[in-house]
C-alpha cells in the first residue's frame, strides 16, 4: 500500500471514528474542544510547516475571533452562523494587517513583531468593556443555525462542528496541494530561487498568512459557540505556544501531524490530573499530586522528549518507519 492510499484510510477510519465517537461513549464536548484545537494546529501548520513562517501571535486570530463571535451572538444577538463569519472575517483582516506588517522582515524578526502586535491585542481585550475584561466573555448562547436548528443539544452541536472542521481540513489539503500550495513549500525550500523565477513572495506569503489567519479565527469562533465563552487565555501568547507545541509533536509540514499533535496536548491537559494521582498513589511522592496545577512542565517534559526521540514528530517518524519497512 503507498503513502497516498495509506493516508486516505487512514482519513477515512479517522472520519468513521468520529462520526461514531458519541455513540461510543465519548463526551461530546471534549472531543469538539480537540476538534476546534486541531484546526487551529491545521491552521498553523500551513503557515509554518508549508510555507516556513515562524508566527509566535496566533492567539491573536484565534482569540480575537473568539471574543468578535462572542459579541455577536450574545450581545448582537446574532444567529451562529453569522456569528461564525464575523469571527473568520475579524481573523482575516487582522491577518491582513499582521501579515503586511511582519512579512517585510525573515526569520526571527518575523516571529517578535507577530508577537508584539498579539501581545497589543490581549492588553486590548484586557481593558475592554465589552470583552468582559479578567472575567471573560461568559455564557454565551448557542443559538439556532439558520434561525432553524437549535444547537442546545450537545449531539447536535457536535454533528455541526464536525461538519465544518472536516469542510476547513479539506479546503487546507485542496490548499496545500494546489499550484499555490506548491509555491508556498518553494518558498519555504529556497526563496531567493523562487524570486529569481519572477514569484512575488511577498504577495505569496501574505496570501498565506490570510489564509491561515481566517482558518485559525475559525477555530477560535467554533470553541466560543462550542464552550459559550471567550477568555484572555485564547489570546495570551501561551496559546500560540500551545499550537506551535501541537505543530512540532504531531509532525511539522504533515497534514495529519497537527491532528495528532493536538489531540496528545489536549488529552494530556485534560488527565494530567488522574495521572499525578495515580502517580502518587504507585509511588508515594505526593508531589505528583500537584500535577494538575503544573500542566506546563508536563507539557514541556513531552515536548523535550519528542525533540530528542522524534525530531520528525510522531505522524513523522511513523512515515519514516514505514518507509524503512518498504525497503
Amino acid at each position: 500500500m503507498n503513502s497516498k492510499k495509506f493516508a486516505k484510510l487512514g482519513y477515512g477510519l479517522l472520519l468513521l471514528g468520529l462520526i461514531a465517537a458519541p455513540f461510543m461513549g465519548a463526551y461530546p464536548v471534549f472531543v469538539m474542544k480537540l476538534m476546534c484545537f486541531a484546526l487551529f494546529a491545521c491552521a498553523f501548520n500551513l503557515l509554518l510547516g508549508y510555507t516556513g513562517l515562524l508566527s509566535f501571535g496566533h492567539a491573536a486570530f484565534f482569540g480575537g475571533a473568539a471574543y468578535v463571535t462572542g459579541h455577536a451572538i450574545k450581545v448582537w444577538h446574532l444567529t451562529p452562523e453569522l456569528g461564525i463569519l464575523f469571527g473568520v472575517v475579524f481573523g482575516a483582516l487582522l491577518g491582513v494587517v499582521f501579515g503586511w506588517l511582519a512579512i517585510r522582515r525573515q526569520g526571527i524578526y518575523f516571529s517578535m513583531i507577530t508577537l508584539a502586535l498579539a501581545q497589543m491585542l490581549f492588553f486590548a481585550c484586557l481593558q475592554m468593556p465589552f470583552t468582559g475584561g479578567e472575567d471573560g466573555l461568559q455564557a454565551v448562547p448557542r443559538g439556532k443555525l439558520f434561525g432553524l436548528l437549535s444547537l442546545e443539544s450537545d449531539w447536535t452541536m457536535y454533528y455541526v462542528a464536525l461538519v465544518i472542521v472536516v469542510l476547513a481540513f479539506l479546503l487546507i489539503m485542496r490548499t496545500v496541494h494546489s499550484p499555490f500550495g506548491q509555491v508556498l513549500k518553494a518558498l519555504k525550500e529556497n526563496e531567493p530561487r523562487a524570486i529569481s523565477l519572477g514569484y512575488d513572495v511577498n504577495r505569496f506569503k501574505l496570501l498565506a498568512f490570510v489564509i491561515s489567519a481566517a482558518l485559525a479565527g475559525l477555530a477560535g469562533s467554533l470553541k466560543t459557540v462550542v464552550l459559550g465563552f471567550a477568555t484572555l487565555t485564547d489570546v495570551h501568547w501561551t496559546a500560540s505556544g500551545q499550537v506551535i507545541l501541537m505543530t512540532l509533536v504531531g509532525g511539522l509540514g504533515l497534514l495529519s501531524g497537527p491532528i495528532v499533535g493536538s489531540a496528545v496536548i489536549v488529552a494530556l491537559e485534560n488527565k494530567i490530573g488522574d495521572i499525578g494521582t495515580s502517580l502518587s498513589r504507585l509511588t508515594g511522592v505526593e508531589w505528583f499530586n500537584t500535577l494538575g496545577e503544573s500542566v506546563t512542565i508536563v507539557t514541556g517534559l513531552i515536548f523535550v522528549i519528542c525533540v530528542l526521540a522524534f525530531r520528525r514528530g510522531i505522524m513523522g517518524e511513523l512515515i519514516a518507519f514505514m518507509d524503512r519497512k518498504k525497503k
